[in-house]
């Protein structure tokens, strides 16, 4: 990225960044590790498919944004895990915002998450891990291990929490990240959360700025307050097949 592309991309960063009332962490260390994972992601996708979103003025807003707005969820020096992190959001831009944190990135796709690691030794940031498998298996070895489990674009909510939910510490919390479908989601998944041991505590609706306009997101804060039973997560088919 040349002097001018980065001037521009600097431009868009402060202006999506205050729009969406997250200027706090707009810092210039952060601007200059943002602009590299921009330019390593457009880079990247033209060899694989990581993101559709190919240009600054998307993947600001819809990537960066909409991933850091969620930073402020999530505990000093938490232990986080992100189900189904494709191609590192919101894995990344919390790591990068959230330096006194640890995140997990688990995913099915071993190219992507070669993509997470290489990124992360791009920008020099140590608190960036991954896990190659699919949720409901690698639960085995790492239930109620986390203290934040957050997600972004999985799945609907009543499949989402069976996958996430198992992960959380009891007194952790899950964040789910949804667009503005995310009220009706919830309604269909309440029973299955309680099962799982979770209670609602939050649901905090808003609008995204983007550089052309708005759009709708839910984002919903669960609590894990008891254990979750055993026989949960079950196999996705069956997950799939009959939510709880």
């Amino acid at each position: 990225m040349n002097d001018v592309q980065f001037q521009e991309f600097c431009r868009i960063f402060e202006d999506i960044f205050a729009k969406n009332r997250i200027s706090e962490y707009d810092t210039p260390e952060n601007r200059q590790k943002f602009a590299i994972l921009a330019e390593y992601l457009i880079e990247e996708s033209q060899k694989y498919n990581l993101t559709a979103l190919c240009s600054m003025d998307k993947i600001i807003p819809l990537h960066f944004a909409d991933c850091v707005i969620a930073a402020k969820y999530i505990p000093t020096g938490a232990k986080v895990l992100d189900v189904g992190c494709g191609g590192g959001f919101p894995t990344l831009p919390l790591a990068i915002v959230r330096p006194d944190i640890t995140v997990y990135g688990l995913d099915s796709t071993a190219k992507k998450l070669g993509f997470i690691n290489s990124a992360a030794q791009q920008l020099q940031i140590s608190n960036v891990c991954t896990l190659t498998g699919r949720a409901e298996e690698l639960v085995c070895d790492r239930r109620e291990n986390f203290d934040i489990v957050i997600s972004r674009a999985v799945a609907r909510l009543n499949i989402l929490s069976e996958l996430c939910l198992p992960f959380v510490k009891v007194g952790g919390s899950f964040i789910a990240l949804k667009g503005s479908a995310g009220a009706e989601e919830l309604a269909e998944a309440q029973k299955g959360i309680k099962i799982l041991g979770g209670r609602v505590e939050k649901t905090e609706k808003y609008d995204i700025f983007t550089c052309v306009g708005e759009e709708k997101r839910v984002n919903i804060i669960i609590c894990k307050q008891s254990t979750t039973p055993t026989a949960y997560p079950r196999q996705f088919g069956a997950i799939k097949k009959k939510p709880l």
